[in-house]
């Protein structure tokens, strides 16, 4: 049975000259003590995708972040991903979290694996939802997927909204967006505009040239394979069905992802698409917990 909590506290940290904005629920009280959840989205969302998966973990303290970038955080386009991990990092230690449970999707997922890298104890266990981590040929390619003179497409993205109702009528029927389970399309929605810097209407809070950056610099990283080799930790990947990297419905995931990571494990769901957590909540979240139970 789903608990429904209170809105959560939207805390500021501020980490390598950005704004860094972290949703936090406080556990039930009377629970027991259980670790606390760190949940990292994927590129474009912002950490309020969560909040039907947070719904099923009343006992825990959840920290969503809004990476940078996105959501309400600040900072603009990157050229590499390892200033996500970063900043998650430097919030995990103003914030005094260790041994926290880390839940990733995509890129919030590729994030996580750097995290634990980089600072041992910072979690106890990894659940990652897809997370963006090819294969060793992927990031052996000296060349980028995108240039400034030749940016990914979501550059052209639409970036101007009158309200979240707008949003909503423009990607409901549309692909992956027509997949949510429509508490999450809503979320997404609700959460994902900011007013607008002209002071009319609202804008994407992921602006299309952040957003673009991201998917630009996805080779960014070519370590993170290395980094996953030291994640000793219960790690559990979960991948969904895999097509080709032009569907964003595909699973990027290297399959043999599990078997580097020390303690890994593999779950493959090919009835699910890259939007599994947003298609199916209360499917990630019994999977997350019988991951920690």
């Amino acid at each position: 049975m789903r608990n429904t909590r209170p809105e959560p506290l939207a805390r500021t940290y501020r980490v390598n000259d950005i704004d860094l904005v972290v949703h936090e629920w406080a556990p039930v009280p009377g629970s027991p003590d259980a670790p606390a959840l760190v949940f990292a989205h994927a590129t474009g969302f912002h950490g309020r995708v969560w909040d039907a998966v947070v719904e099923h973990f009343p006992g825990h303290a959840i920290h969503a972040i809004d990476l940078r970038g996105h959501g309400l955080s600040g900072g603009g386009p990157i050229s590499d991903w390892r200033i996500m991990a970063h900043d998650v990092a430097q919030l995990l230690e103003q914030a005094g979290l260790s041994h926290a449970v880390g839940i990733g999707h995509s890129m919030g997922g590729h994030t996580l694996v750097q995290v634990a890298a980089d600072r041992p104890g910072a979690f106890s266990r990894l659940v990652l939802f897809d997370p963006v981590i090819l294969a060793p040929e992927f990031y052996a390619l000296p060349e980028p997927l995108f240039t400034a003179d030749n940016p990914h497409p979501a550059i052209r993205r639409k970036r101007d909204f009158a309200s979240p109702e707008e949003m909503m009528a423009r990607f409901l029927s549309r692909d992956p967006y027509r997949l949510f389970d429509a508490r999450v399309f809503a979320d997404y929605c609700r959460h994902g505009l900011v007013p607008a810097a002209s002071g009319a209407g609202m804008e994407l809070a992921c602006s299309p040239e952040m957003e673009a950056s991201v998917y630009g610099s996805s080779r960014s990283n070519g370590a993170i394979l290395d980094a996953a080799r030291t994640v000793d930790i219960p790690v559990l990947v979960v991948r969904a069905q895999m097509t080709d990297l032009q569907d964003f419905k595909s699973s990027p995931t290297w399959p043999e992802l599990a078997n580097v990571l020390p303690q890994g494990t593999d779950l493959y769901r090919p009835d699910r698409t890259h939007f599994h957590p947003f298609e199916d909540p209360a499917d990630a979240a019994r999977i997350i917990a019988g991951f920690i139970a």
